[in-house]
């Protein structure tokens, strides 16, 4: 059984039979995860794989795009501190369905700094940089550039993140040539803008325990910057999340996404579960670690 049924089957079991097609763009289901400001420590590497399986989506090949319905989403994210106000990750993306076996995706690039911490702001800021590329058939656009500033705050048991999520498309695939003037406009407006886009992100937990916390994530895609696509048409998805601490080294995330426009898929299960590990400490002669 794949690791992400593993991971939800219980929110599987609860799935809610909700009827619709998406009409919007390509989803970027690979990595659904809201950021934290913090930074990597330096001299650390988090290795997270990005588990995901769509319950409910797309049924039919939409521009080119294949159908996002029992496709199962595997990412590997790398992500290594560089000193205490800054870090590079790295993605690989993967998908996989029935039919059509274990796909390459793509692979992006992130560089992110964020305000040191000695300078004792009362919120967390940092800012994500994005590059890189998806193969045709799984995203539209093919080549983009991500800006992302995150936002985020502990109160007592509380914490909450936002992420200003804004992509520039620079890369689209143009729509078949016999489309008319006014199906070409719609197609840059509703499936692949040429401009830059905005969808933010945010989550909210409460911790009753320092071993777990629960809240609730949200997504989103709005369109292009002066030209917002219908509600219709729009991505806002909610995902009642979990999150365990069972120790310092680990992060485990998981839980189901409903879609509440057309333009969203409708049922998602994920699972992230990364493992840190501390190249600060050295045995002579050895190239491990000593934590």
């Amino acid at each position: 059984m794949p690791s992400t049924r593993r991971c939800a089957w219980a929110a599987i079991l609860a799935t809610l039979l909700l009827a619709v097609i998406p009409v919007a763009r390509s989803q970027d289901n690979y990595e659904i995860q809201v950021y934290p400001s913090e930074t990597m420590t330096p001299k650390t590497l988090l290795v997270e794989l990005h588990s995901n399986f769509t319950v409910e989506g797309s049924t039919t090949t939409q521009f080119g795009m294949l159908p996002t319905e029992h496709q199962e989403h595997e990412t590997i994210e790398l992500t290594e501190g560089i000193n205490d106000w800054s870090e590079v990750g790295f993605y690989f993306f993967t998908a996989e369905k029935s039919g059509n076996g274990i796909q390459w995706v793509g692979d992006h690039i992130r560089p992110r700094v964020r305000v040191p911490p000695r300078w004792h702001w009362p919120v967390g800021v940092s800012l994500s940089s994005e590059f890189g590329y998806a193969r045709s058939a799984f995203s539209n656009p093919t080549w983009s550039w991500q800006i992302m500033p995150i936002v985020d705050q502990t109160i007592g048991r509380w914490y909450w993140s936002v992420n200003g999520t804004m992509v520039w498309d620079i890369h689209v695939v143009p729509p078949p040539p016999n489309f008319t003037p006014e199906q070409k406009e719609t197609y840059y407006r509703n499936v692949a803008p040429r401009g830059v886009t905005f969808g933010p992100a945010a989550t909210l937990t409460y911790a009753p325990s320092k071993y777990y916390n629960f809240g609730l994530e949200y997504y989103s895609y709005y369109g292009e910057w002066g030209n917002f696509v219908s509600l219709h048409n729009q991505q806002q998805q909610i995902f009642p999340v979990v999150n365990l601490f069972v120790s310092p080294k680990w992060e485990i995330n998981f839980g189901a996404g409903w879609g509440a426009t057309a333009g969203t898929d409708h049922l998602i299960v994920k699972c992230i579960i990364g493992r840190s590990f501390d190249w600060s400490h050295h045995r002579a002669g050895s190239s491990k670690s000593t934590q």
